[in-house]
């Protein structure tokens, strides 16, 4: 039986902290689960996973549909997209069978890649690389999830670029659904016109209400760059890190210029794995927002102190619980909180999101 390869490529980034996280990681279970109720999906079907941050990794190797188990997604700081499509080119000339003399190759993989977020790294060369070696030899889908992903650069990487509004359980539960229903019909028509070689067709995705982005589309989806701000800092007691994540809110008056202010509100504060500093780009970001621009100021979520925005002489935040001298889990040096004033802030080194 011939395969038929399905790549999954991820964006794992801090900005899909917390729920979206999730719910992609809910998204993939739903795949497999309805596809593997499809036999000539079940026959034909092998899957693989990358997951891709401040850096990218195969995390999933191509597996067979009844063998595949959705795994646990990392976070990390970045979005390596170019990265991403390298370890994708890998993958795909090691995994996939080509045709020879003695043998009958896979068919053309397909690939779904989700993002949220546009590149914190070079894509231009894998962009090439891929346009030059790889786009006639299999099906790249980009999906974006919410309003800050790159259209027009995603639109270089491939034609077919749809959008959904968000990372959100209602929207993902849309697009698994199509992806079911595609990959599905796509297997039961490889099974049943062999030696074919059409592609999978997304012309029902705007049926599944998920937006077909047409080129003419790409200069009025703009990409938010204040979209979200998310900080990294460490609990005092524990040492373990966490992960602050604030959505950017519009401020009444801004609304005459169109434009968003740079202010934030708390969206959640999450427990992070040491994991995450792996996956998070080596390339530090000299951009900084002031506790004056946010709103809300979470607990930790490994102690329990009341704040998790004090900030120690080597720049790195931690969780404190009031004024007093404390050690710093970042840099072990003795530190002293005083109460801050009214009205007064200091700055924070924002992630890359």
């Amino acid at each position: 039986m011939r395969r038929l390869p399905i790549y999954l490529v991820l964006d794992v980034s801090e900005s899909m902290a917390g729920d979206p996280l999730a719910e992609l990681g809910h998204t993939m279970e739903s795949i497999v689960d309805s596809l593997r109720q499809d036999p000539h999906a079940l026959e034909s079907v092998h899957l693989s996973v990358i997951a891709f941050a401040g850096k990218a990794q195969l995390i999933v190797p191509m597996v067979e549909l009844m063998t595949f188990y959705p795994p646990r997604l990392p976070l990390g700081g970045g979005t390596a997209l170019g990265a991403a499509l390298d370890e994708l080119m890998t993958r795909i000339e090691v995994d996939v069978k080509k045709t020879t003399a003695d043998q009958r190759g896979d068919w053309e993989p397909i690939v779904y890649l989700l993002t949220d977020g546009r590149p914190t790294d070079n894509t231009d060369h894998a962009i090439a690389r891929w346009q030059r070696h790889f786009a006639s030899r299999a099906h790249l889908i980009a999906v974006t999830l919410g309003p800050a992903a790159d259209l027009a650069l995603l639109k270089r990487l491939t034609d077919d670029v749809v959008a959904m509004e968000s990372a959100s359980a209602e929207a993902l539960g849309r697009f698994a659904k199509w992806v079911t229903a595609s990959v599905a019909a796509q297997s039961q028509a490889i099974d049943i016109a062999e030696g074919t070689s059409s592609r999978l067709s997304i012309a029902k995705a705007e049926e599944a209400g998920i937006n077909l982005i047409k080129q003419s589309d790409v200069s009025s989806w703009a990409p938010m760059d204040e979209r979200v701000a998310v900080f990294t800092g460490r609990c005092h007691r524990t040492s373990r890190p966490y992960l602050l994540k604030y959505a950017s809110v519009a401020v009444p008056g801004t609304f005459s210029t169109g434009d968003w202010d740079h202010f934030y509100g708390l969206e959640g504060c999450y427990p992070l794995e040491e994991s995450y500093f792996e996956w998070s780009s080596i390339v530090p970001l000299h951009a900084a927002l002031s506790t004056s621009q946010i709103e809300g100021v979470p607990p930790c979520p490994h102690c329990g102190a009341r704040t998790t925005l004090a900030k120690c002489s080597c720049g790195k935040l931690m969780c404190c619980n009031g004024p007093g001298v404390q050690q710093c889990p970042w840099c072990d040096q003795s530190v002293e909180f005083v109460a801050e004033s009214h009205g007064a802030g200091f700055d924070m080194t924002r992630g890359l999101g």
